[in-house]
């Protein structure tokens, strides 16, 4: 009877797997935009349908634009659309709405795509800045100041690598670390003005001490 019971609980024990697997590990440094690009697998998937109006190739009236008939090739117009931004092909947050998306209905019917609004993206333009350098273990950041400014906040500099503002992005950097910046093959940030247009003075100012009462 016994040796019946030991055998059975034999059996059962190597039969029993984990209820709990490891899990796969993964990296915060990948895009999570990038992932689920698999479509859900649908019989009958809709037609891409352009969303560009076939009649913007008809010429009309200027409405003051130059005097000059307003028409745009649909293809073209297409092209425009699906890019976010003139300097950024694609979306750059998890919440944001592709333009090609945003960009429909009878909003925009009958519109031509080269005079629409297509401000730059900011996420491209802020890391045209360069390093703000400093010999100062901990620096301020106003945006600027003035109305057009953000809070004042506080960053630390002390270690070897580009610490920027959380409000508008700037780069800032201290003296001692900037041999080894510049022995890096790549930054993020320039490290010196490189004559871009959409660099912006540098008006931040430096703090004289710590944490004083602001």
């Amino acid at each position: 009877m016994f040796a019946c019971a030991r055998s059975r609980i034999a059996a059962s024990s190597a039969a029993w797997t984990p209820r709990f697997v490891s899990r796969a590990s993964y990296s915060t440094t990948v895009s999570r935009l990038s992932e689920n690009r698999m479509q859900a697998n649908n019989p009958s998937p809709p037609t891409k349908q352009p969303n560009v109006s076939a009649s913007n190739a008809t010429p009309v009236d200027s409405m003051g634009s130059w005097d000059l008939p307003l028409k745009e090739d649909p293809e073209a117009g297409e092209r425009i659309r699906e890019v976010q931004a003139p300097n950024r092909a694609r979306t750059w947050a998890a919440s944001q709405q592709p333009r090609e998306k945003a960009m429909t209905g009878p909003r925009f019917e009958q519109t031509i795509m080269e005079y629409q609004p297509q401000p730059m993206a900011a996420i491209e333009l802020i890391h045209k800045q360069p390093v703000r350098w400093t010999n100062k273990r901990i620096v301020s950041c106003d945006g600027g100041g003035g109305p057009l400014g953000h809070p004042k906040i506080f960053i630390n500099t002390d270690k070897p690598e580009i610490a920027t503002c959380g409000y508008c992005g700037l780069p800032f950097a201290h003296e001692q670390h900037r041999a080894y910046l510049e022995s890096l093959p790549a930054t993020s940030y320039p490290l010196k003005p490189t004559g871009d247009a959409a660099e912006v003075n540098e008006t931040q100012r430096v703090t004289e001490g710590g944490l004083e009462q602001r």
